[in-house]
């Protein structure tokens, strides 16, 4: 994604896609998934053109060859001098390697094109797909498959439905004009069969194919969540007796997914079956007219060879029609993220430097996650000005995490305002509002890369020395420097290879390196024993400088006494608020929590972790 012009932040509300040279991506939720995915297509189009012309050339030359090679055998059948046949020996020759170039080259264009434009497709789709951090119903699995299969029908709806397309149109307009030097009745006899086998029949292929080509995107995406959900959730399933009922509905699908594939099958054969008895009596009736209009007997010969290769290519448009019937359900999956999607990617322009400090205000916000159920958050009110350290605590269910996502904008108020820097944060561009409220959140992905890969996600422009700061404030620099591959190591898909401390202080270096304006941790010393835990936070606090804001959310109250104000949240309310030493005094949730936790660390510290 690209960047907003900094000139007009922050008083223009976010902008909506737009295509490399700035035309809008979507004008409407009506406009047809094709249309939207093709507008991406703009910067390559010069590359798509020629990847269609040279298709063209290569099936104008394969029906010259055939019609060439049927000439020359005729002909030879005869015993003329060699020098009249020399032409055509050379011709044939010249256009069977001549076919092989051309095709090489059009394969080569139309996917030097096409893998371009999915580069920029998948980039778009996986940036639609993070900013619905806030939204339940997106599965890891699904969104696999949209990333992964549903991009590839943006290949295939170029390489395989639209440039075959074509090069059969420009092949059966010339077939017929040439044609028409010869036999005007054959061309009008090869005319219609040309209409019959590209037009009639894939018309018939789409009508037979709709619906069930339908179902395929959303019965695959839910198949991957199956294949996830089986995969990574085995514990779970297992714990809860749920795992033959999961496999039950996988099994489901698939018997689903496999009746609509032979449904498919079934009817394409049908389909191939009218092809090759349209391209026989095509033929055939083209020789019928031209020998009743006089044509001689060789170039009837090269009229019937002729119009097979024609009809053939023309019937590439029923495999054209298959292929854009199937990928119209991935396609509209494709679309309707890519008309999510805030800028383009094909241009950033250059930004101003990330702010050092910035002013957060909550006006009495209200978010619900249903509209009939109770608020996550009620009417919070809170002031985060520059420099300002803040911890947020209270029992399960309180209303943190929807806070802290709030803050970071992936969660809209229902009612109340979040002001930044005096501007509505819901005003400020999704790419740009990182550089001013970031962190670490619930949950923090560590992806299946090294040690130095997963922390210059947080600033790709990190040096070194900045990657040992951070990691030594998250107390991981002394693991890094044990392993043989030290910044190089390999952590696993998810982290696995890591235990979950080291998975968390690496997600929270990350955290630290990015340098928001305000920093959002929610529960960093999460999978840290007490002490650690006790060391890291104390830490990350003297690391912070005094000028940037902290918003901490925390299940434990040790350390919160280096904070200015403590909130504490029952059911999305602020119920007591305050420093440490005056909630300590107070009675309430925070002095009984803290009495037991202190209890449960004394019993810890005497008896030693458990072997």
């Amino acid at each position: 994604m690209s960047v907003s012009d900094p000139t007009s932040y922050p008083g223009t509300p976010p902008a909506h896609g737009t295509d490399g040279d700035g035309t809008p991506l979507s004008t409407g939720r009506a406009d047809a998934p094709e249309r939207v995915v093709l507008r991406l297509a703009r910067p390559y189009l010069n590359r798509l053109v020629g990847a269609g012309l040279l298709a063209a050339a290569t099936e104008f030359a394969a029906l010259a060859l055939m019609s060439t090679a049927t000439w020359l055998l005729m002909s030879a059948a005869g015993r003329p001098p060699l020098d009249r046949l020399t032409v055509a020996i050379v011709a044939v020759r010249a256009l069977a390697i001549g076919r092989g170039v051309l095709r090489y080259t059009e394969r080569l264009a139309g996917h030097d094109a096409v893998l371009r434009l999915v580069t920029d497709v998948r980039t778009r789709v996986f940036a639609a797909l993070a900013s619905r951090r806030d939204s339940a119903r997106q599965h890891s699995g699904d969104a696999l498959s949209r990333l992964v299969s549903d991009v590839e029908a943006v290949q295939d709806l170029l390489l395989r439905v639209l440039v075959p397309a074509t090069a059969a149109g420009l092949v059966g307009v010339v077939a017929v004009a040439a044609t028409t030097f010869v036999s005007p009745a054959a061309a009008g006899a090869l005319a219609v069969g040309l209409l019959l086998a590209g037009v009639a029949l894939p018309a018939l292929a789409t009508a037979l194919t709709r619906r069930a080509a339908a179902e395929l995107a959303p019965l695959r995406g839910a198949l991957a969540t199956d294949a996830v959900d089986l995969t990574h959730g085995a514990a779970d399933l297992a714990a809860f007796g749920a795992t033959d009922r999961a496999r039950g509905a996988a099994t489901d699908r698939i018997q689903r997914l496999a009746q609509i594939e032979r449904r498919l099958a079934a009817a394409g054969f049908a389909v191939d079956a009218l092809g090759v008895l349209v391209a026989g009596l095509t033929a055939g009736a083209v020789l019928l007219v031209a020998l009743a209009d006089g044509v001689n007997g060789v170039l009837v010969g090269v009229l019937a060879v002729g119009t097979l290769v024609a009809v053939e290519v023309a019937l590439a448009l029923v495999g054209a029609a298959r292929q854009w019937t199937g990928l119209r359900a991935g396609l509209s999956r494709v679309a309707a993220l890519l008309r999510e999607t805030p800028t383009a990617t094909a241009a950033t322009p250059a930004v101003s430097p990330a702010p050092t400090a910035a002013e957060i205000r909550f006006n009495d916000v209200t978010v619900r996650y249903r509209s009939e159920g109770p608020p996550a958050l009620d009417r919070l009110r809170l002031d985060l000005p520059p420099g300002r350290r803040v911890a947020v605590v209270g029992p399960s269910g309180a209303g943190k995490s929807t806070l802290a996502a709030a803050l970071i904008g992936s969660v809209r108020p229902s009612a109340g305002r979040i002001i930044l820097d005096g501007q509505e944060l819901s005003a400020y561009p999704a790419e740009l509002l990182p550089r001013y409220v970031g962190g670490l959140l619930a949950e923090a992905y560590v992806f299946h890369a090294t040690v130095r890969e997963n922390l210059l996600l947080g600033r790709p422009d990190a040096t070194e020395e900045d990657l040992v700061a951070a990691t030594v404030t998250a107390g991981l620099a002394g693991w890094v420097r044990e392993q043989p591959d030290g910044w190089d190591t390999v952590v696993g898909e998810e982290g696995g290879q890591l235990s979950g401390g080291q998975r968390q202080r690496l997600a929270l270096a990350r955290a630290l390196l990015a340098e928001p304006a305000v920093l959002v941790l929610d529960e960093p010393t999460e999978g840290l024993d007490p002490v650690a835990a006790d060391d890291v936070l104390a830490s990350v606090l003297a690391a912070t400088p005094t000028h940037r804001s902290v918003l901490l959310i925390s299940h434990r109250l040790r350390g919160l006494d280096a904070v200015d104000e403590i909130l504490v949240l029952e059911s999305g309310r602020v119920v007591q608020r305050g420093r440490h030493a005056d909630l300590v005094a107070t009675p309430g949730w925070y002095r009984d929590q803290w009495q037991l936790q202190e209890a449960a660390e004394r019993g810890y510290l005497a008896l030693g972790p458990l072997p």
